[in-house]
Parts: structure tokens; C-alpha cells; sequence
């Protein structure tokens, strides 16, 4: 892979930090939305999230997958580096289900399921008190690769980058709102609750930090697939274990989560027609 210089480099990683800032800052959207619209509505959370999801499993296939295949076909062959492309994309998807696991996500709460919550004893409100805390710690080590992910994207290809970034930060608004609310409702201060979910939101630009600053070394072209496919891995898991079974339930009808799906996709495709 050429390196290019320093100058350009810069102004690449700025650009991917950005970005993966600006996808862990929808955490905090999500909070204020859960904070003081009392009439979110379950038909709209279900259309951004399969929009969402058809993002994903679009850049996935089409861009990340591909892209993968065809780094590690330089150095080990075409036959060889599909095979490890593959085998990545599955060791993603296998990783991402073991911390699935071990720190199930929670399901997005809406204001109104949580309403009755107020009144409730202290022990009950002890109970919501730790289930957004648990929330937010689930959120935060989920979102870590996230950041990785995008950051790494970006840092490929801008208009790469920008996809990602857009479907992570319409997933992280329902995840900010399931910290924020029990939070709330539990302690009654809607700051508390609103800067307990952006840190949880934060956990994104931090791994793609670390992310760098761990691989920037070491960071060559095989290492490069690998990583690549196993994040697509990732998302692709995440968008059938958790984006499109949410949107689901949260939907009045089938069709309205498939043509989320559907626009989702199409909305991708099209940008990266445009941005080619």
C-alpha cells in the first residue's frame, strides 16, 4: 500500500478522528432526544435503525469486504487472500458475539415505558440506577472497535469513512437514549444522565486513538485486510443480532423495517456513486 506523506497523512487522521468523534457525539443526541421529547416515536427509531442497518450491510459487502480481499491478495495471492478475508470476516463476527455474551447491549427505552418508572420505591430506582449504569459500560466497550473501525475507514478512503461514520452515529442514538433514560428516571438529573451517556458515546474516538497509536507501528498491508474484514464482520453481526430485531419490534408493520432497510442501501450506494 503507497504511504503517502506526511502532510496528506495528517490531514487524513484529523479527518478520521473527526469523524469518529462526530459518530460518538449522536450518543449524546439520542440522550436529549430520550431527556425531553416525551413523544419519541417507536415508528421513527425503527426506520433510523434499519436505515441504519442497510448502511452497514451495504458498505460491508460492497465496499469493506471487497477492499479487504483485494489488500491481502497483494502480498499472499488471489486464492490465498480471499480465504483469509473470509476467514477474518467470520473471526469478527465471532468476537463481536463473544462480548455480545459476556455485555449484552439494552434494549432502546422510550420515554413513555419509562414514565411510570418515577414514583417507584428507592430499591426499584436502585435497580434502574445500575441498569443504565450497566448500559453505559455495555455501550462504551461495543463501541470501542466502532471507533476503531471507522477511524480506519476514513482513513482509507474519505468517502468510506463518511458511510460508516453515518450508519454508527443513527445506531448510537437509540444506545444513548437506553443509558440516559433509566439514569433519569432513577436520580431525577437530566445532566447526570445526559453526560453518563455521552461518556459512554466517547468510548468511539478513544478506541480509534488507541487504535491508532497501537497499530500505526506496525500497521502493514496484510494487517491492514485483516482488520478490515473483521470489522465488516463486526458490522454485519450487529446489524442482525441488533439493529434489524429492534427495528422490528419497534415497527408497526414488516414492510416499514424492510424499506428502511431498502433506503438505506440506496442512500449508500448512491453517495458513493457521487463521491467516486
Amino acid at each position: 500500500m503507497p504511504v503517502p506523506d506526511s502532510q496528506v497523512l495528517d490531514s487524513r487522521v484529523v479527518f478520521a478522528f473527526l469523524l469518529t468523534v462526530a459518530a460518538g457525539l449522536s450518543t449524546g443526541l439520542g440522550s436529549v432526544l430520550g431527556l425531553f421529547n416525551r413523544g419519541f416515536s417507536p415508528r421513527v427509531l425503527s426506520i433510523a435503525l434499519s436505515f441504519s442497518a442497510g448502511v452497514m450491510l451495504y458498505v460491508s459487502f460492497v465496499e469493506i469486504l471487497p477492499k479487504a480481499r483485494d489488500i491481502l491478495s497483494g502480498p499472499l495471492g488471489n486464492q490465498p487472500g480471499h480465504a483469509l478475508a473470509v476467514l477474518a470476516l467470520f473471526a469478527g463476527m465471532g468476537a463481536i458475539a463473544l462480548i455480545d455474551r459476556l455485555l449484552p447491549l439494552p434494549e432502546p427505552a422510550l420515554s413513555p415505558a419509562l414514565q411510570a418508572s418515577r414514583d417507584r420505591d428507592p430499591q426499584s430506582k436502585a435497580n434502574l440506577l445500575r441498569t443504565g449504569l450497566f448500559s453505559a459500560l455495555a455501550i462504551a466497550i461495543h463501541n470501542f472497535p466502532e471507533g476503531l473501525l471507522t477511524f480506519l475507514g476514513a482513513l482509507s478512503s474519505p468517502r468510506l469513512g463518511i458511510g460508516i461514520a453515518i450508519a454508527i452515529a443513527i445506531h448510537n442514538i437509540p444506545e444513548g437514549l437506553a443509558v440516559s433514560a433509566p439514569i433519569y428516571y432513577a436520580t431525577g438529573s437530566r445532566r447526570q444522565a445526559f453526560w453518563i451517556s455521552m461518556a459512554s458515546g466517547m468510548a468511539e474516538p478513544l478506541g480509534a486513538l488507541v487504535g491508532y497509536l497501537f497499530l500505526r507501528s506496525v500497521l502493514t498491508d496484510t494487517l491492514l485486510g485483516l482488520v478490515f474484514a473483521s470489522v465488516a464482520g463486526v458490522m454485519i453481526y450487529i446489524c442482525f443480532d441488533e439493529l434489524l430485531p429492534t427495528a422490528q419490534r419497534l415497527a408497526s408493520h414488516h414492510h416499514l423495517m424492510i424499506g428502511g432497510v431498502l433506503a438505506g442501501m440506496a442512500v449508500m450506494s448512491i453517495s458513493l456513486v457521487l463521491l467516486g
